[in-house]
């Protein structure tokens, strides 16, 4: 579970979830499938350098530094202050120059209309609990897009957390098994305890969910692609990622069954790949 973007503030718990400064190293450890599969699709859909490339709700850079070392002219904004003082600082100790580094909110960017070419959106969608918060991230992603330009925009399953709760021993707590109780029954996921591992207030979709939600902000040619597949529950599968030929040939197989909607669900994480249309 990733990044947050695009909450209403009122909701203290996410912000003080992502300042004890875990994000900008999530995405190693059980978390790197999620990154290299990540990194493959936007290779795959992504329009040729120098395009223009807005991540909103981009964390600390994980995907945003790779993409402007290749070349991309890529925009970093993010809710999270320390998420923003941590892109500057690497990019400083670096050298990577993003196009810009902002403070900012999926519901309304400082973004001239039709100026990207591409618009990330792999945090926000699943920390904006009420559908009305959803729209307006897309819109706003749908006005800032050129037409013909592409979105890809990232959801956490409605599943997660009972595969999850399983397949790290979080499930023998009563709390918990309330929690993915109240997640199968609404998508809602409220931490009411201390527990970092318990992830913070967030929305689980269901794949069908997350293609309606972008087809109805007036994009087009959507189809879904399972990130981790039904890989991650299982109890090899740590054993499997970091061993590099078993690694590889993960990651050929999930690409293999990416788009077989039998086991979208299934994924702790999916992508909506679309274009807003030319006219």
């Amino acid at each position: 579970m990733s990044s947050a973007y695009g909450w209403s503030m009122s909701t203290n718990e996410i912000q003080n979830y992502y300042a004890l400064g875990q994000e900008q190293h999530r995405l190693s450890g059980d978390s790197e499938v999620e990154r290299l599969r990540t990194e493959v699709i936007l290779d795959r859909y992504l329009p040729p350098v120098p395009a223009v490339i807005c991540d909103v709700g981009g964390g600390a850079g994980i995907y945003a530094f790779p993409l402007a070392r290749k070349g991309y002219q890529v925009h970093l904004i993010d809710i999270v202050p320390l998420h923003i003082e941590q892109a500057k600082a690497q990019s400083l100790s670096d050298g990577i120059q993003l196009a810009s580094i902002t403070l900012g909110d999926a519901r309304n960017l400082a973004i001239p209309s039709s100026s990207a070419d591409a618009v990330l959106l792999l945090g926000p969608l699943y920390h904006l609990a009420e559908r009305t918060g959803r729209m307006k991230a897309l819109r706003e992603a749908h006005r800032i897009l050129k037409p013909g330009a592409t979105l890809i925009a990232a959801a956490i399953s409605r599943f997660a957390s009972f595969v999850d709760g399983l397949s790290h021993g979080m499930f023998k707590d009563a709390i918990f098994r309330q929690i993915v109780s109240a997640d199968l029954a609404s998508g809602m996921h409220k931490n009411p305890t201390d527990l970092a591992e318990y992830f913070t207030t967030a929305y689980l979709h269901h794949p069908d969910e997350l293609k309606d939600e972008v087809s109805a902000a007036h994009f087009e040619n959507t189809k879904l692609l399972a990130i981790e597949g039904p890989a991650w529950g299982g109890a090899q599968f740590r054993s499997a990622v970091v061993d590099v030929v078993q690694r590889k040939v993960l990651l050929e197989m999930l690409a293999q069954i990416e788009e077989d909607p039998s086991i979208m669900g299934a994924s702790a994480h999916f992508l909506a790949i679309a274009r807003k249309p030319i006219s």
